[in-house]
């Protein structure tokens, strides 16, 4: 999110790219918007990736949400973002074209008498040579539309399939088993439903077979997410709800797509420094989106462990050998059902979705014992396996986190959070997570 990095230096790029290169990323899509000072940002972006010697990729994601798009003259702002970095070395290129995504745009005309015909003349038609574009946007609208669009998009980027975002507490309270009021809390029967929704890849299908329709060579990319939760009231953005990330979302996910990478040309991991969603893996930096109430102190680094695996085993077809033990633990601050007591923005939407838990993840090299526990006299045992296993343990309000791997009699890893406590009573509502980890 270029919006979020005002102060940033070339210093501070570089750092990033370092870091995200380290744990398997290949590229970052530069989501820009209206602000007139992010055009220099971008330029920095590209000398930090040439600087960094990695051969780390960019391409531009324009926010069309931001980003006017009703005449003419306005496609010339995402024209000279193209024709500026097209021949640079850290540009990425894919089948022949300079790569360009969106967030949105599906409203967009540029002065035309219809969305198609102004993506086409304004922008896809303009860009020749060596500034033609392979533009894979993100357009919110049915797959059965795609065709519509042929003449302008080389394939399609499905934002939404990061998270199950069709599970809602209407949806939940409507599953069988469940007598329309989840207000009490989620029964065993109504988690183990849910859980279908993790990972599925039905929008992937959707997308795909929409692209295939199309003709041969049309790009799908994916997307991937750790988590969401936004909470802005009606005076700034007004979106306050949460998309259920339970059920370790993240690595069940990227499953998904190494199951059926053969299907999917490119994942995008959303997102690096998205704080206003939470759904960031990288550090928690530069300049945050009104969201401090919900992002600070909440680190999720540790998400990049697990990063660094999965995205190995998509890039090569196989999850790669595990030479270290890891231990990757998260939860969110307060019960879901909790009242806070200075809140005006109120509960999230969906909050009733979501449970009460621990969630970890294992990676080991050898069978081992992993303990969990948020209190002296809570804790869970489990023997897993070497590879990756899945856990989790229910916490109560004055819980914290606390997870152990020992093997053979030895403590290999002994995790615990340090300013993490499981709260009663919130003064303000915060459905995001802390993420900790083993170095």
């Amino acid at each position: 999110m270029v919006g979020n990095v005002y102060s940033f230096t070339v210093d501070n790029w570089l750092a990033d790219i370092s870091l995200a290169h380290s744990s398997g990323i290949d590229g970052f899509a530069l989501n820009v918007g209206i602000d007139d000072w992010q055009p220099q940002q971008v330029a920095n972006a590209y000398q930090a990736a040439l600087q960094s010697g990695t051969g780390f990729k960019l391409f531009m994601s324009f926010d069309m949400s931001s980003l006017p798009c009703s005449a003419v003259g306005d496609a010339g702002t995402l024209r000279t973002y193209i024709t500026t970095y097209a021949t640079h070395p850290n540009q990425l290129i894919y089948n022949g074209g300079v790569f360009a995504s969106t967030f949105a745009g599906e409203t967009c005309t540029f002065g035309q008498g219809s969305v198609s015909s102004g993506w086409s003349t304004q922008f896809v038609q303009q860009l020749t040579g060596s500034s033609a574009v392979h533009f894979v946007p993100s357009f919110f609208v049915d797959p059965s539309q795609f065709n519509t669009y042929s003449s302008v998009i080389d394939g399609m980027f499905n934002w939404n399939s990061g998270w199950p975002i069709q599970v809602t507490t209407s949806l939940v309270s409507s599953l069988p088993g469940v007598l329309g009021d989840i207000a009490s809390g989620l029964t065993s029967a109504v988690t183990s439903a849910l859980s279908q929704f993790i990972g599925s890849t039905t929008s992937d299908d959707a997308y795909i077979s929409s692209l295939a329709a199309m003709g041969s060579g049309r790009t799908y990319m994916a997307a991937v997410s750790p988590w969401f939760f936004t909470h802005y009231g009606p005076s700034t953005y007004n979106k306050n709800w949460i998309y259920l990330s339970d059920e370790h979302l993240y690595a069940t996910r990227w499953e998904s797509l190494i199951n059926m990478r053969d299907q999917v040309d490119i994942v995008e991991i959303i997102s690096w420094n998205d704080f206003g969603e939470s759904h960031y893996i990288g550090p928690i930096e530069g300049d945050q989106p009104m969201s401090q109430a919900w992002v600070d102190g909440n680190d999720h680094t540790g998400w990049l462990n697990l990063t660094s695996y999965y995205a190995s085993a998509f890039k090569t077809g196989t999850y790669p050998t595990l030479t270290k033990d890891q231990l990757v633990m998260w939860s969110r601050p307060h019960p879901a059902s909790a009242s806070a007591s200075d809140d005006s923005v109120g509960q999230p939407t969906n909050y009733q979705i979501t449970q009460d838990k621990v969630w970890a993840v294992v990676l080991a090299t050898s069978p081992a014992t992993v303990e969990l526990s948020t209190s002296p006299t809570q804790s869970q045992t489990f023997s897993v396996p070497a590879g990756v296993s899945k856990l989790s343990i229910s916490i109560q309000p004055g819980g914290t986190m606390h997870g152990t791997l020992t093997r053979a009699g030895q403590t290999i890893i002994d995790l615990q959070s340090t300013n993490f406590t499981f709260e009663a009573q919130p003064t303000t509502y915060n459905f995001n997570v802390q993420v900790i980890a083993s170095p």
